[in-house]
C-alpha cells in the first residue's frame, strides 16, 4: 500500500524538467518535498495526481497506474496553487461539490476548521483573498477522505497565526487520523518539526531521500579558524562554507573521520535541514540557469 513513482522523465520544450525520478511514498507518513523555485516539485505533484502526463515513466497507488484511473485518483488530494473551483460558487457549496467526488467528507471538521479560520462558508470563492483561497483548499485537503494528500505551497498568503493554526491541525488530525501528507514549501524552518522524511529536488533529481533524523544526524557545521577547519574537513564532503570574521564555518554532508583528532580551536555541530538544504541546493547560484 504506497505511491510508486517509477523511471518519471519530464521535458518541457527541450528543457528536461525532472530526469528519471524513483520514488516511494509509504502509508501514514509525513514528508517533506523540497527544492529551489523551479526544480520542478509542482509539476512532480502534478503528474502524481494525473493532471499533467509524464513524458515516461509511470506512477501507481497501491499497483493501480493513475492514469486516468479515478478509482486510483480517489485515494488522493492534491491541493495546489491553481484555483479549480467556480468563482461564482459558496464555500458551503463547494464542500459539497467535493463531497460528491470524495464521497465520505468530514463536514462537521470542514464548519469547525472554518470557524477556527474565520472563514465565511457563504463568501462566494471568487471573492476570497489569496490567504482565505489556502485556507480553503486546506480545509478541503483536510476533509477529504484520501490516504494520500499533497500539500503545494500550502500556506500561501496565510499570516502567521493561521499558519501555526494549520500546522497544529494538521498534527492532530495525522494523529486521529492517520495518512500521508507530502508538503511541498519554501518554509523549511516551519515544517521541519513536522516531517518524519524529506524529499530533496535540485537539478532535476532527487539529491536526498531520507528519514529527517538520519539526515541530520550526517550534517554537520564545522567552524573555527580557517586553517585548522580547513586542516579538518580536508577530504570530507563540504557542501558550503561561510566566513564571518577570522572564523570560518564549513558544512559537511556525510561522515566524519572519527580516527582524525578535533582542534582545540574547532568546534562541530549540527546543521537545521533549512541550512543543509540551502547548502545542498546552492551550486547553481551564481549561473542563475535554473528552468521553470
Amino acid at each position: 500500500m504506497s505511491i510508486q513513482i517509477q523511471a518519471i522523465q519530464q521535458v518541457f520544450h527541450k528543457h528536461v524538467v525532472l530526469d528519471n525520478l524513483n520514488l516511494t511514498i509509504e502509508p501514514n507518513k509525513i514528508y517533506g518535498l523540497l527544492g529551489r523555485n523551479g526544480a520542478g516539485k509542482s509539476t512532480l505533484l502534478n503528474i502524481i495526481s494525473n493532471r499533467i502526463q509524464p513524458t515516461s515513466g509511470r506512477v501507481e497507488i497501491d499497483g493501480e497506474s493513475v492514469h486516468d484511473n479515478d478509482r486510483a485518483l480517489g485515494k488522493l488530494f492534491l491541493m495546489s496553487e491553481v484555483d479549480l473551483y467556480s468563482e461564482r460558487s459558496k464555500v458551503a457549496q463547494l464542500f459539497k461539490l467535493t463531497a460528491q467526488f470524495y464521497g465520505d467528507f468530514d463536514f462537521d471538521y470542514a464548519a469547525r476548521l472554518a470557524k477556527a479560520f474565520g472563514l465565511d462558508t457563504n463568501a462566494r470563492f471568487g471573492k476570497l483573498s489569496t490567504g482565505y483561497r489556502s485556507i480553503f483548499k486546506l480545509i478541503l485537503a483536510l476533509c477529504v477522505p484520501v490516504n494520500y494528500v499533497f500539500l503545494d505551497e500550502p500556506v500561501l498568503g496565510l499570516d502567521a497565526n493561521h499558519r501555526d493554526l494549520f500546522y497544529q491541525e494538521l498534527i492532530e488530525t495525522y494523529s486521529e487520523r492517520p495518512r500521508t501528507f507530502v508538503i511541498s514549501t519554501h518554509l523549511i524552518e516551519e515544517i521541519a518539526n513536522l516531517i518524519e522524511h524529506v524529499f530533496v529536488l535540485d537539478n532535476h533529481h532527487i539529491v536526498v531521500n531520507g528519514e529527517v533524523s538520519d539526515i541530520l544526524a550526517k550534517a554537520y557545521l564545522i567552524s573555527g579558524p580557517q586553517t585548522d577547519v580547513q586542516q579538518y574537513t580536508d577530504g570530507l564532503n563540504v557542501i558550503g562554507e561561510d566566513h564571518l570574521g577570522s572564523i570560518t564555518a564549513e558544512y559537511v554532508y556525510g561522515a566524519l573521520d572519527n580516527n582524525r583528532p578535533i582542534p582545540d580551536t574547532v568546534q562541530i555541530e549540527h546543521l537545521d535541514l533549512q541550512k543543509l538544504f540551502v547548502s545542498l541546493t546552492n551550486t547553481k547560484e551564481a549561473s542563475g540557469n535554473h528552468e521553470h
